[in-house]
């Protein structure tokens, strides 16, 4: 299965190609949609979508993950949010292609798993869990990555947080942390499956993806 993966926004939007399956999954390809400030909002829209109909035409994936868009304080970042995931979707219709989305906390459970990790957290095991050398530099990308990881495994029939911490999921972090090496291990505490206690640490070292727009590495 080739997933992408998608944190949506209209300054900075993430997008990642993962594939495989719940045994083994690889990053094929990673992209940072930028749009400037300072131009007109309808531009910036049309140049989301119009990159997210490149990646799509030039990866194919089979589904499109999408982080699904929770509401906060900030009702004009949050609008901003929403018309990029509108143009999104469009651009995923256009192709049809299947969309599907989860939230923050699903995603957060289902690569980490506790659904309260932080962003550092998330990005150490996105790197353990796809075997990179380095853990991502964006954190708009990381996520993206982990949206699609969080589909490959409940599209396998782990459905549930339940159904994951039956089917060994801790075990499965822990073998993942372990195949990174001893710095991603480091890096997240030591901690796997529940406990937070990571975080300091996690922020330290694992170095960066080297640029945006392609294959990591």
């Amino acid at each position: 299965m080739r997933v992408m993966g998608v944190d949506p926004g209209l300054a900075r939007c993430g997008v990642a190609i993962v594939e495989g399956d719940v045994r083994a999954s690889a990053l094929v390809a990673h992209h940072l949609v930028r749009t400037a400030a300072d131009d007109a909002d309808e531009q910036r829209l049309a140049a989301v979508h119009d990159q997210v109909v490149d990646l799509v035409a030039t990866h194919r994936p089979d589904v499109l993950a999408i982080e699904r868009l929770l509401f906060n304080a900030n009702a004009r970042s949050a609008m901003a949010v929403a018309q990029a995931v509108g143009v999104i979707l469009l651009a995923a219709a256009h192709a049809d292609l299947p969309v599907v989305h989860y939230t923050p906390t699903q995603v957060k459970a289902t690569v980490t798993g506790h659904g309260d990790a932080d962003k550092a957290q998330v990005k150490y095991l996105v790197r353990a869990q796809l075997c990179l050398d380095r853990a991502p530099r964006s954190a708009d990308v990381a996520d993206a990555a982990a949206v699609a990881l969080c589909h490959m495994w409940r599209s396998g029939g782990l459905a549930s947080d339940t159904a994951l911490q039956g089917a060994g999921y801790a075990t499965r972090l822990a073998a993942a942390i372990a195949a990174a090496g001893p710095a991603a291990a480091a890096g997240y505490g030591g901690d796997v499956g529940g406990g937070r206690g990571g975080r300091g640490s996690a922020r330290r070292g694992g170095g960066i993806w080297g640029g945006v727009g392609g294959a990591a590495g």
